[in-house]
């Protein structure tokens, strides 16, 4: 009782299945560097993240 069941549409599977394959291309390109430092560089090298709105990097 109480539970929300919200529908995810075949496009926008697809979409994530997509970003997901290209984040781990990405990462077998360029390593990430020592995870200790890694919550760091992140915040320096900004790497985006393209939520629901579609295309608003922040």
């Amino acid at each position: 009782m109480g539970e929300v069941i919200r529908f995810v549409s075949k496009s926008e599977r697809e979409r994530a299945r997509l970003i997901q394959e290209a984040r781990a291309i990405y990462d077998s390109i360029f390593p990430p560097t020592d995870p200790a430092s890694e919550g760091r560089d992140k915040a320096a090298m900004g790497r985006t993240y393209i939520g629901r709105d579609g295309g608003n990097l922040s």
